[in-house]
């Protein structure tokens, strides 16, 4: 390295100065056994490696104090709400010979025909309410009741009575207005961690804004292929199906565990879609969920929809302000990374010192320092005094 080279130089210049002082004396050459060499402890600080103290004329600052107010943003989904649902089930136990669902999140009316199931037991119970008809009218209200309970409509009852032919393929009808998802495919949506991260927004009150934590939001509903196929058995009271209702949505945001401490339950928020930040509107959180999903810990908070003019699986951005009063302020530029460690080059008399510090969030271009360092003097650029290698020795 070039610095090395040149405090080499200079600290051979220096021996040999001090050599020839002490070979002088009162009448010209000193004997022999007389030589001592002298040290000039005003340059003892050039004789140390470059990675561990630099000499340089670079400006210092010193670092900022007080409270700062940023707006951190966390991002958002809007999903289904998970209150406002129906499961469809199957009353009996058969096989299912038509399914008109082929994905999940299918919208679906209420009495939409969903599937036709072909059961045993209610070919059994229609040739019994045929065989009453004709021989024991008294026993006619029950064998209806019967076929009613394992889930025909009283118009195909009916209808088998009139024509006196055994339905085979017993529908099944949706019993609500909305969105159908498989069951197996709603457990596993319920326990994924999708990857959506927060981000820094603007700052307020002319304070600056800082950068919030990367973490997990939930993901926008995935309309993926039902696993169920015709010709699948399913047993009796077996859930299928379940039917988010299309008015009922729910707004869910992700915090980090820095900013999960600032909100609260009923604590206002604004957001907007992250598509149009010009759409803004404010919402009431309506519950706060901590969640420890794959090795990652955060917050999701929920903002329950009225009337809203979203669409599930749309993405969203809040905001919301935070303070911090605690520890100090540097410029970007005068703290550098090495790996998992932040460090600061200290003024200490002629020379900069490389000192580690604990950082905290980050804005535009401050950054927080947890460290006390309200009394130093800092190089306000570190990277002009790095050398060539980045090698850096820092003090224990």
């Amino acid at each position: 390295m070039r610095n090395s080279y040149i405090v080499k130089i200079i600290t051979g210049v220096f021996i040999a100065a001090v050599g020839l002082a002490a070979c002088k004396t009162k009448g010209g050459v000193a004997p022999h056994n007389s030589m001592e060499l002298v040290a000039d402890s005003s340059i003892t600080h050039l004789t140390q490696p470059v990675n561990a103290q630099v000499v340089a004329t670079i400006p210092v600052i010193s670092p900022e104090t007080g409270s700062r107010i940023y707006s951190a943003a966390a991002n958002g989904v809007i999903t289904y709400d998970t209150r406002q649902q129906t499961a469809v089930a199957s009353r009996v136990g058969g096989r299912i010979e038509r399914l008109l669902i082929k994905y999940n999140y299918q919208p679906v009316k209420k009495g939409q025909l969903i599937m036709e199931i072909y059961s045993p037991d209610l070919a059994a119970a229609q040739r019994e309410l045929i065989y009453v008809a004709q021989s024991s009218k008294e026993l006619l209200a029950g064998a209806r009741q019967r076929l009613q309970l394992l889930g025909m409509q009283p118009g195909q009852i009916d209808q088998v009575l009139k024509t006196g032919n055994i339905l085979y393929r017993i529908p099944v009808y949706s019993n609500s207005d909305g969105y159908i998802l498989e069951k197996s495919a709603a457990v596993a949506t319920a326990s994924a961690a999708p990857p959506v991260a927060t981000s820094a927004g603007d700052g307020m009150s002319g304070m600056g804004s800082a950068a919030a934590p990367v973490t997990s939001a939930p993901a926008a509903p995935a309309a993926t292929p039902v696993l169920l196929r015709e010709g699948q058995y399913v047993t009796a009271g077996q859930p299928l199906f379940t039917i988010y209702q299309a008015d009922a949505l729910v707004a869910v945001f992700s915090f980090p565990p820095q900013l999960a401490a600032t909100i609260r339950k009923g604590q206002r928020l604004l957001f907007y879609p992250t598509e149009d930040n010009t759409a803004m509107q404010t919402g009431i959180i309506g519950l706060i969920e901590p969640v420890f999903r794959n090795g990652e810990n955060f917050t999701l908070a929920r903002i329950y929809l009225n009337k809203h003019h979203f669409r599930a699986g749309q993405l969203l951005t809040a905001s919301i302000p935070v303070m911090y009063s605690n520890g100090s302020w540097l410029p970007k530029k005068a703290v550098w990374r090495l790996g998992n460690k932040a460090v600061v080059f200290k003024k200490e008399k002629e020379v900069y010192v490389p000192q580690v510090v604990q950082t905290g969030v980050e804005e535009k271009d401050m950054i927080q320092v947890i460290t006390d360092i309200a009394d130093w003097k800092v190089a306000s650029n570190a990277a002009y005094l790095v050398d060539s290698e980045s090698f850096i020795k820092t003090k224990q």
